[in-house]
């Protein structure tokens, strides 16, 4: 059966998040009932590089399907995201998925977006994709601690509970936390992430900010091994899967201009 690969954008705030639960409606779902309608009504499975929460948004998920039958990537674009209505998903391009390739395992790299709106009103208009924190945060104070997290450590404090990961070891390659009027924005780059890890390194960065801990303590933190060592987890709302990186050889989307 032909594979195909789908980057995909998504409004993760009506879902119970990318994977198929026994209840409540996932993006998996929605995308499989759409291909499902381009493969005779047979049933289609579909592998996610990051199987993302309830409420966290996409918008560079990478998916894997196979079809019964070819299709051009623009044509299988275009009958997904008419299928796909009227879900906020979109598929942003298709290509054909090179041979061996794996949505999940070939991924060599991820990066989330995680967006606080920092100011005393309520969002409007970012309601449902940011964390509004009202009181000042020192953004620069929460980027020097970010920083004492880069590298390969065990993240068993900033790992949820819940994690089936093996390994609580993890490589953090970069976690920057900028400021733009009243934005803070943090963005998370590496190989891959625990359940809930970034979430809750920006629960622990917001302590730093507002000055409840000094920028030192995020590394005992992460010393401690703990979770109940380290801050809370941040909501979903404010976290976004923006890229999935994978090699030169299994890059589908490599020289795709969609």
């Amino acid at each position: 059966m032909p594979g195909f690969a789908l980057r995909l954008e998504y409004d993760g705030a009506p879902f119970v998040g990318w994977q198929r639960q026994e209840v409540g409606l996932s993006v998996q779902e929605v995308l499989e009932e759409a291909a499902a309608r381009l493969n005779h009504g047979a049933p289609v499975a579909s592998t996610a590089a990051g199987r993302t929460d309830a409420g966290v948004h996409a918008a560079g998920q990478v998916v894997g399907i196979a079809l019964a039958a070819e299709f051009a990537p623009e044509r299988l674009q275009a009958a997904l995201n008419h299928h796909l209505k009227p879900h906020p998903v979109a598929v942003l391009a298709a290509a054909p998925a090179p041979p061996g390739w794996s949505a999940r395992f070939s991924a060599i790299g991820r990066a989330y977006r995680y967006t606080i709106l920092n100011r005393a009103a309520r969002p409007a208009l970012a309601a449902g994709r940011v964390w509004h924190v009202p009181h000042r945060l020192d953004a620069a104070a929460m980027h020097a601690a970010a920083q004492t997290l880069l590298g390969r450590h065990d993240f068993t404090s900033f790992r949820a509970s819940a994690c089936q990961a093996k390994t609580p070891l993890r490589t953090l390659d970069r976690l920057d936390v900028t400021r733009e009027g009243e934005e803070i924005t943090i963005i998370a780059e590496a190989r891959s992430f625990l359940h809930h890890q970034v979430r809750n390194m920006v629960g622990s960065l917001k302590w730093v900010g507002e000055g409840r801990w000094d920028i030192a303590a995020i590394a005992r933190a992460l010393a401690a091994r703990n979770r109940a060592h380290a801050g809370p987890t941040a909501p979903a709302a404010g976290l976004c899967l923006t890229a999935v990186r994978y090699p030169d050889g299994l890059d589908p989307f490599r020289g795709s201009v969609s």
